[in-house]
């Protein structure tokens, strides 16, 4: 036994990669997918069929031909995975709560309109407050949501509370952020930050009954995804599925429900306040939000005495 096939039997692994071959030959039973692997894909000349088919049934509307490569890329990806795959919405509608409302909406429509059910989509959203409110409605029509650039406790404690699917922490941007601040080349596994927040987040979730999933995400090693053996599920990086191929032995399980049962953890009343109160008083998870979801640029105004 090699420890991807032991951490298979612990763990559901997903494939995070936009590269069509590379979901083929791991079969994972998810896969994630984001804009910059897209784009990555999109400029390999294997999947140029797939860029041209998108442009073509957009008609010349540049934002539908965006959000047609994102779908046809999940349909291609989708014949290799037995489960869903992710498709991100614009990360400048993620403080846009209609907005990130009505851009699901029309990729699930672009989807559905290809044969494929929304059940096997996962409409992955920016973590903050009106990105979780556009959420918590998205799961009310049937439309299930994966939150990404999620970085703080509070973060989670909301998606938890509006019932959405599934979550993804990332623990490399955060590793990454300590790593910068403290001015070191690496953090050992049992002093990661990162994984230290997937594992208070999952033990959190199972001691109060949440439903909602949690998805390891953004791994920069492999140390750091074996310390989170039993998470619910865990995106890896082909490159990193590669070494833990390779690598023979099994792998010691660290997070159960039954011993996040046992943790005493006290549960969290929040609301808006609390929530962004919370959130604030986490440096790294302000500053690495505030990267992930941009600004969007400003609109013209409509007063026509400015």
């Amino acid at each position: 036994m090699n420890q991807l096939e032991s951490l298979r039997s612990q763990s559901l692994v997903v494939a995070d990669t936009g590269d069509i071959e590379a979901v083929a030959r791991w079969k994972p039973q998810d896969a994630t997918t984001n804009p910059s692997l897209l784009l990555t894909a999109a400029q390999d000349p294997r999947f140029r069929h797939v860029v041209d088919a998108a442009i073509q049934e957009a008609r010349g509307d540049t934002a539908l031909a965006m959000d047609g490569l994102f779908v046809h890329f999940g349909r291609e990806i989708l014949k290799h995975v037995a489960g869903r795959v992710s498709t991100e919405v614009d990360a400048r509608l993620s403080f846009d709560k209609p907005g990130s409302i009505h851009r699901a909406q029309r990729l699930i429509g672009l989807y559905e309109r290809h044969g494929v059910p929304r059940e096997r989509i996962l409409i992955k959203l920016a973590a903050t407050w009106e990105g979780i409110r556009a959420a918590e409605q998205l799961e009310r029509e049937g439309i299930h949501c994966n939150m990404t650039l999620l970085f703080s406790f509070a973060q989670a404690l909301a998606c938890a509370d509006a019932g959405v699917t599934l979550i993804s922490p990332f623990v490399g941007r955060i590793y990454d952020w300590y790593r910068a601040a403290r001015k070191v080349d690496d953090i050992p596994v049992d002093d990661d930050p990162g994984v230290a927040s997937v594992t208070k987040i999952y033990s959190y979730y199972k001691k109060h009954g949440y439903q909602t999933q949690v998805m390891g995400a953004s791994f920069r090693k492999t140390e750091q995804i074996l310390a989170l053996a039993g998470c619910d599920l865990l995106t890896i990086a082909p490159e990193l599925l590669e070494k833990l191929a390779r690598t023979p032995g099994a792998v010691e399980r660290r997070l159960s429900p039954e011993a996040a049962r046992r943790a005493s953890v006290e549960k969290i009343a929040l609301d808006e306040k609390v929530f962004r109160w919370l959130h604030n008083e986490d440096p790294m998870a302000t500053e690495k939000l505030a990267e992930g979801a941009p600004r969007p640029p400003p609109q013209p105004s409509s007063d026509p005495g400015s």
